[in-house]
């Protein structure tokens, strides 16, 4: 099987001598095409060090990533991946359609062209009607919408995703959970990366979660999720759904315990 993501042994040190933080210990993972990938653990836990290590945003201490064959850097050259954040990073002067235009700007990509595709990708979010908005006259769940037609504008293979959910209520996160999705299915699968703190999120979502343990931060565990796709919000009540929150539950060291649905921190 060939796979878009492989990270071996990757380990990620910060400081030195006594107040050494081993952050990232041995971690190997390989995402093949298509998967949603979801990244779990306690506060600590080293889930958002690894995505940056993948996302080129760090670099790890030993161990190498690879993304498509490429190094982390060459891949976000080459624009293989978008990211999403758990804060929304628009700009405020610049209204809706021209945030989501920014990444096809400097792309070079022809103005007329650029607008038909970032109205195409608002659209498909279901903000077409805002695009002269400033980011400020939206809600936070429109905001990251927002953010996640930026990410997706440019039909990247690998999405990226830090929490981009965290710090929403509950009701908005599970409306965008379902949006992702849809929108996911929409853009033929590409491979996505997410981060959470929320055991529900990560079974409702994912094909695999990745269980990982208090610092230093390993993968403990992944746990394959088998629910049918596409995924319904009828889901959620099903006797299987609960059985493999249990699972992914158990997998969590006992001595720190996860909050099942809403957290905070990385």
């Amino acid at each position: 099987m060939s796979f878009v993501i492989e990270v071996d042994a990757v380990s990620k040190l910060y400081g030195s001598g006594k107040s050494q933080v081993r952050a990232l210990v041995d971690a190997t993972l390989k995402i093949a095409p298509g998967e949603f990938i979801s990244l779990i653990g306690p506060s600590g836990c080293g889930k958002s060090t690894l995505l940056r290590n993948i996302a080129d945003l760090d670099q790890p201490t030993h161990g190498t990533i690879r993304i498509n064959g490429k190094s982390p850097r060459q891949a976000r050259l080459d624009r293989e991946f978008g990211m999403v954040f758990q804060s929304p990073v628009l700009y405020e002067w610049r209204t809706v359609l021209r945030n989501v235009l920014l990444p096809l700007e400097i792309m070079g990509v022809p103005s007329a062209e650029a607008k038909e595709k970032a109205r195409a990708m608002l659209r498909l979010v279901g903000l077409g009607a805002f695009e002269n908005h400033h980011p400020w006259q939206l809600s936070g769940g429109m905001q990251q919408r927002v953010a996640i037609a930026r990410a997706l504008v440019f039909h990247p293979p690998i999405l990226m995703m830090d929490e981009p959910f965290g710090a929403l209520d509950e009701l908005t996160r599970e409306r965008l959970n379902h949006e992702l999705l849809n929108l996911w299915q929409r853009q033929e699968k590409s491979t996505v990366v997410f981060v959470t703190h929320s055991i529900q999120e990560a079974v409702f979502l994912s094909s695999r979660v990745v269980v990982m343990s208090p610092r230093p931060g390993k993968i403990e565990t992944i746990v394959d999720i088998d629910l049918p796709r596409p995924r319904t919000a009828e889901m959620r009540d099903q006797p299987r759904f609960f059985e493999l929150v249990k699972e992914v539950r158990h997998s969590l060291r006992e001595d720190e315990p996860l909050a099942v649905v809403d957290g905070a921190g990385a």
